[in-house]
């Protein structure tokens, strides 16, 4: 499965210089963890509510004061829309990030979460078990196929060529 089949296309931007305040706005009216940061519409960074709990919250900071690009994450992985899933949930895991901004074409079209991914084990499990079953019911199919062809092949070296005069007369 591809990264595009599960990412969250819905992308919401902040200007790095608007505060943290205003970013916690828009967590809440677009009812998102994470929002893309972008300084004259070019990609500068994240931020994210875990970035505000512990650079705000826990260290009494002022939200109305301190800018969205004081507390952003800088180092921001991505992952392509048309890789795997796979690699979307190595990169996470490698990284330690809940969050996986999504590109195509040097764009960012979406964004991989750990929810997304939480969501692909019910399709994945669903695969296997409908594989398996397969499996199961093309195991019998087969053996009866196989000894069908079998049959066919006995009977083929079982032929006997008919006589001259027994060969059935073609009409045109």
């Amino acid at each position: 499965m591809l990264v595009e089949k599960i990412m969250t296309k819905n992308i919401v931007n902040i200007d790095s210089n608007l505060s943290v305040l205003d970013a916690c706005k828009k967590f809440v009216s677009n009812n998102v963890g994470s929002l893309v940061v972008r300084n004259n519409g070019i990609l500068v960074g994240i931020i994210t509510e875990r970035d505000i709990i512990k650079e705000i919250i826990l260290v009494n900071g002022d939200p109305k004061k301190i800018k969205v690009m004081d507390i952003m994450s800088t180092n921001i992985k991505t992952v392509h829309a048309l890789a795997p899933v796979e690699k979307a949930a190595t990169i996470m895991k490698e990284n330690n990030i809940k969050k996986l901004p999504v590109i195509l074409n040097n764009e960012i079209v979406g964004i991989v979460t750990e929810t997304d991914l939480s969501r692909t084990i019910h399709t994945f499990s669903n695969a296997i078990d409908e594989l398996s079953q397969f499996y199961e019911d093309s195991k019998e199919n087969i053996e009866k196929i196989m000894d069908d062809w079998g049959n066919i092949l006995i009977g083929l070296r079982n032929f006997k060529k008919l006589p001259e005069e027994e060969k059935p007369i073609e009409i045109d």
